[in-house]
């Protein structure tokens, strides 16, 4: 077997036990309205994280470029106009054509 089946055997094994210790941990207990609050938010924060990872980094480190300007407009028109997505999208791609024009 090579490095890279054995890496992917052993991430599908961390994914399933650390999706089964939360039920396990918690068991029928219901948790409370912050924890709750918490949790909901854990998704949208590692979303984000992995937008942004993937929008500045590159084979050799952080590429800072237009896209950056782009996600920052999506950001920025998500939080002025709530599920306004597609807005969001066409803004960002305006922008980073636009500065990538420029620059």
């Amino acid at each position: 077997m090579s490095d890279v089946w054995i890496t992917i055997a052993l991430l599908a094994v961390t994914s399933v036990a650390v999706r089964a210790a939360g039920p396990v941990a918690v068991g029928a207990k219901q948790l409370g309205p912050r924890a709750n609050a918490v949790i909901e938010l854990l998704a949208p924060a590692l979303l984000a994280a992995l937008i942004v990872v993937g929008t500045v980094s590159d084979v050799d480190g952080l590429d800072p470029d237009a896209r950056i300007a782009g996600v920052a407009a999506a950001g920025v028109v998500l939080t002025w106009r709530r599920h306004a997505m597609l807005t969001a999208v066409a803004v960002a791609a305006l922008v980073t054509a636009g500065l990538r024009a420029l620059l």
